[in-house]
């Protein structure tokens, strides 16, 4: 069996772990925080946040625009004209990558 020893705390603070434990017993509840604490719980496990998500989707959006307008121009400095239809559909889907970016910064 462990040795057991009393920590005097304020009411207030035994209070705030009772209200927030759940089920588990209160020893219990603060060894969670204490090794949460200690192993960087506050930080981010591995995972990203909805916003580093959505700024990822933004910053994957524009480089799209940027490689498809390079080739669009790179296309028209060489003098190979693209025919109308591929013309078209290049253009839209650059209209479509601009406007949806617009869309999501508003």
């Amino acid at each position: 069996m462990a040795e057991k020893r009393m920590l005097i705390v304020d009411a207030e603070l035994v209070k705030r772990i009772d209200d927030n434990r759940g089920d588990v017993s209160q020893t219990e509840f603060i060894n969670l925080l204490i090794d949460s604490q200690l192993k960087g719980g506050s930080k981010n496990h591995g995972g990203v946040t909805r916003e580093e998500f959505q700024q990822f989707q933004d910053g994957t959006r524009e480089l799209l625009r940027s490689f498809l307008e390079f080739f669009i121009s790179y296309g028209l400095e060489l003098g190979k004209q693209p025919g109308d239809h591929e013309f078209e559909q290049l253009n839209s889907k650059l209209q479509g990558l601009s406007g949806s970016a617009k869309l999501k910064g508003s």
